[in-house]
């Protein structure tokens, strides 16, 4: 993904949510986890993961849902309380919680723009689903500082500094 960044709106199904991100993700995911799955009802979900305060909301009202996740600390799920189409969640992520946010990036209006930067969790992905060939790909999670950009790897560790967190990837 370029450095450069037009700010980009999405929204839910019936239009009552609308946002607008203003940066680059620090990074796009490809989950294929089984939660991923059963949660979305896909083969898997793409997440593009921001620093909470630069998806800003431009219509409605978002309804929270906690619901219970691999790690024991749950996800904050964040949907549109008419549709009920997630739009992003927050995970415990080494005590972030709120202050990162995943993005379901099939909620932009144009989702184009945000191929996944890696497919994690492929050790459970469905069979039948093809990862392109040379799309970066790792059996369960992967090392942050081997896989995000240099930038983004600032912003994780400013907003960590920021709200004293321990951060929520493995180095």
């Amino acid at each position: 993904m370029s450095d450069t960044f037009e700010p980009l709106a999405g929204g839910c199904t019936c239009g009552e949510i609308r946002y607008e991100v203003t940066a680059v993700p620090l990074i796009v995911h490809a989950c294929h986890c089984r939660w991923c799955q059963r949660q979305t009802g896909g083969p898997h979900v793409i997440n593009a993961l921001y620093e909470a305060e630069l998806i800003k909301l431009t219509a409605g009202e978002v309804e929270e849902t906690m619901t219970p996740s691999p790690s024991g600390e749950g996800q904050l799920i964040v949907r549109c309380p008419r549709c009920r189409v997630a739009i992003w969640s927050n995970y415990h992520f080494g005590g972030l919680k709120k202050h990162i946010s995943f993005l379901r990036v099939g909620t932009l209006d144009n989702p184009d723009t945000m191929p996944p930067d890696v497919h994690i969790y492929v050790s459970t992905k469905m069979p039948w689903y093809v990862i392109p060939p040379g799309d970066y790909a790792v059996t369960n999670y992967y090392d942050r500082r081997a896989t995000w950009s240099e930038a983004s790897q600032a912003r994780y560790q400013n907003l960590v500094s920021k709200v004293g967190a321990v951060g929520g990837m493995k180095r």
